[in-house]
């Protein structure tokens, strides 16, 4: 997506809409510095948690301190550019920070469907009663997925860099966060390099896969997080007993994918009403305020993720001291009572630990 383009429009018209655009990027530019600042305060807040409660090697909060990594480098990398807008008149800091930001936004969108998956099985381990037994395999399997997650998306953007770099595919290149998923900027009037064109493309596609494949991966754990969560209704040993884990649960598995899915929609909505060729060189209707949204939300998931966080955390505290004041203020023959009553239930129910397991 072109900062200017030639549009098939009269001359003054022409002038008008350039001077529109011109407002609508420099207020996105406002923007993009808001949330870049936002997702670096909250990202960075849920990094210093982990690291300084030691919880970087829980395997229920890995994936989420490397989310929050890729999260703050991705806004800081957002932030230079906004900084950068309008002084890179050769287009050359822009494009590679563009393809730079190409690659966290590809490793958000993995780190993102693996935290989801670490949530629903420290969830179905806890339910299971086997914690603190995770097999050897499901550690290197873990670690194995946390390097690909950072990994491939280098190697799917090294092409970029080398051959965008060696063909000079500059054109009208910003650093404006507009230009997400297909960040190498062709003005059509000015490129007519074919290679540049299929870098352009391939930018893109590649964008759209990633994402697709994150969002089905994402769809198929919360599918499966429901069907234990149906299974476990009837149980009220097991809700008795794990209300506050599947409580927090239920929150997390809601929450992220929602933050991820709200983030990531407008960009690609965007992208596919600035196709080219889709409009023949008329901006679609609703393009400002797709590009305003755009501007709020593309860069705000490590601040809405630490929201996220943070409320579960201290849901989990609430509950935990509830239940503390619950133990306290009931006399021994009223808590033998609870578990003669809770076991009695148990041994009506043929859905236990067991058959969780076997969900697996």
């Amino acid at each position: 997506m072109a900062v200017t383009r030639n549009y098939s429009i009269p001359d003054m018209d022409n002038i008008t809409l350039a001077g529109d655009l011109s407002m609508v990027y420099n207020q996105v530019n406002w923007i993009q510095v808001v949330t870049s600042v936002l997702s670096i305060i909250g990202s960075g807040s849920i990094i210093g948690y982990a690291v300084f409660q030691n919880a970087c090697r829980l395997p229920e909060v890995r994936p989420l301190f490397y989310l929050s990594v890729s999260d703050l480098l991705l806004a800081f990398c957002w932030l230079v550019g906004a900084v950068l807008y309008k002084s890179d008149t050769s287009g050359v800091k822009c494009f590679n920070l563009q393809a730079m930001g190409q690659i966290f936004y590809l490793s958000t969108f993995l780190y993102t469907a693996n935290y989801v998956w670490q949530i629903f099985s420290h969830f179905r381990r806890r339910l299971s009663h086997d914690l603190n037994q995770i097999s050897i395999l499901e550690t290197w399997i873990g670690r194995i997925v946390t390097v690909l997650c950072s990994l491939v998306p280098v190697l799917l953007i090294c092409p970029v860099f080398y051959y965008g770099n060696t063909i000079n595919c500059y054109g009208n290149n910003s650093c404006l966060v507009l230009n997400v998923g297909s960040h190498i900027t062709i003005d059509y009037g000015f490129h007519t390099e074919d290679g540049c064109t299929a870098l352009h493309t391939y930018s893109t596609i590649i964008f759209m896969i990633t994402f697709s494949l994150s969002s089905i991966s994402i769809l198929v754990i919360l599918s499966y997080s429901y069907r234990l969560f149906r299974s476990i209704q009837n149980d009220s040993r097991l809700l008795e007993d794990h209300w506050t884990t599947i409580t927090a649960a239920r929150y997390s598995l809601l929450l992220f994918p929602l933050i991820f899915i709200f983030c990531c929609l407008p960009v690609i909505i965007l992208i596919f009403v600035t196709m080219p060729g889709k409009n023949d060189g008329w901006l679609p209707d609703g393009y400002q305020a797709l590009c305003y949204i755009q501007a709020f939300t593309a860069i705000s998931q490590g601040f809405l993720n630490s929201l996220a966080y943070g409320w579960t955390q201290q849901m989990i505290r609430c509950q935990k001291q509830n239940n503390y004041r619950d133990v306290d203020t009931q006399t021994p023959l009223l808590r033998s009572q609870k578990n003669l009553y809770a076991s009695m239930q148990t041994s009506n129910t043929s859905i236990g630990p067991l058959s969780v397991a076997a969900i697996r």
